[in-house]
């Protein structure tokens, strides 16, 4: 414990990290109503700065790994929040730049989406460097700043949008580069843990030799599809498939949903070390599955809230989990290990949500489901989206699955 409070100022600087991590996936899309507005954007430019956001992430998760394990981790931790302030400054600045300020927008966003993607590898990194037996708890609550984040970036940013007026965006978006300057102050004075030693490192080589890496990256891919199918799809699906009232889907069922994934994660952290996560794994990805199938089949609305918001909670360590799976499995990889494991994250993330949305679109037009839609007496729509939360179940399954193999793996090992 005396370790880890001599690293406070570390831990305190990579959660604040992290909470800039779900800053800079969450704003935009909150913004874009009045960007739209005011600047007459269409829904496709809105998909581009989507994929923008994500790709970006994905090419820094793996570009930033050998320069990291190369130079240490303080020069970029220093330089990531940097790059937050500039792509803020560059997107907010567009409109005064440009005539037409897309471009900018574009520019802005691939500036501070990179530093998501510097950062999912490098506070893994730094966290696990600390010395002691807290590293475990410490990476789990790291993880639930993420949602902590989310929530208050949607809510603090939507009150101030209909405070202060859509016409007054850029000085919101200022007012939360605030926070990357007092991140990029923290990085650069605080204590660093040390690297691992030569002889205790594992090559690149031998970690992509190993069956069992594979294996966990197999894990956090379906760890991903299960947790944000699930966030990403409660609003519509409240509002569309249940006919709860648009309020109650983007407020309180995509807050009480970030709740849950924060306090599942932040519990682990608190209380993990009495805990197998592993156990806690299966677990949350059983209770994932059976909430999922209630939200998708309850005739209660109430019921169907219910199971969309336990799912988060089932679903809050799958990917923190899978993390600490992998760190003592490997505990001398280094930063390449959890760029992989970010980038499998990442990618379940996006594979997921958009499986569940080619089953929200053709669910009621398929022969084997056409018959159940029209004995069902709910509409195309509201079947569709049903059809599609319940094909969701599918994930939190296989994750459980692979976490059983894994566990069966270890113990020939």
């Amino acid at each position: 414990m005396n370790t880890v409070k001599s690293y406070r100022s570390t831990v305190t600087a990579c959660y604040t990290a992290n909470f800039i991590g779900a800053l800079v996936i969450n704003l935009t899309p909150v913004l874009f109503v009045p960007l739209k507005l005011l600047y007459d954007l269409s829904y496709t430019q809105f998909g581009i700065l989507l994929a923008v956001n994500y790709c970006t992430q994905v090419a820094a998760d793996l570009i930033f790994s050998a320069p990291v394990d190369r130079f240490g981790s303080r020069p970029f931790a220093v330089t990531a929040p940097v790059l937050t302030v500039v792509g803020y400054a560059l997107f907010a600045l567009s409109p005064v730049l440009w005539e037409d300020p897309f471009g900018g927008f574009v520019a802005g966003t691939v500036l501070f989406s990179a530093t998501g993607g510097m950062l999912e590898v490098l506070l893994n990194v730094i966290i696990n460097g600390i010395p002691g037996d807290q590293k475990n708890s410490l990476l789990s609550v790291l993880h639930s700043f993420y949602a902590w984040g989310q929530l208050t970036v949607v809510l603090l940013t939507t009150l101030a949008l209909w405070f202060f007026g859509a016409e007054n965006w850029q000085f919101i978006v200022a007012a939360w580069a605030v926070l990357p300057v007092i991140n990029t102050i923290q990085f650069a004075t605080c204590a660093m843990p040390p690297e691992a030693a030569g002889e205790d490192k594992i090559s690149n080589r031998e970690l992509m030799s190993s069956g069992m890496f594979y294996l966990l990256i197999a894990i956090i891919i379906a760890g991903g599809m299960t947790e944000v199918t699930v966030s990403l799809w409660i609003s519509p699906f409240l509002e569309r498939a249940v006919n709860f009232p648009k309020i109650t889907g983007d407020l309180v069922g995509v807050c009480l949903a970030s709740i849950m994934l924060g306090s599942g994660r932040l519990m682990y952290g608190l209380y993990g070390q009495k805990w197998d996560i592993w156990r806690l794994m299966v677990s949350g990805s059983v209770l994932a599955f059976f909430c999922y199938l209630l939200a998708a089949f309850s005739p209660l609305p109430s019921l169907s809230l219910a199971g969309c918001v336990l799912a988060t909670l089932g679903a809050s360590l799958l990917w923190p989990g899978t993390v600490v799976l992998s760190a003592r499995q490997f505990p001398g990889a280094g930063a390449w290990l959890f760029a992989l494991l970010a980038f499998g994250g990442d990618s379940g993330a996006a594979a997921g949500p958009f499986l569940v949305g080619v089953i929200s679109d053709y669910a009621g037009s398929m022969p084997l489901l056409a018959t159940w839609w029209q004995c069902s007496g709910l509409t195309m729509e509201q079947f569709n989206l049903r059809a599609g939360m319940g094909f969701a179940a599918l994930f939190p399954l296989l994750t459980c699955g692979l976490l059983l193999v894994y566990r069966k793996w270890k113990s020939r090992a």
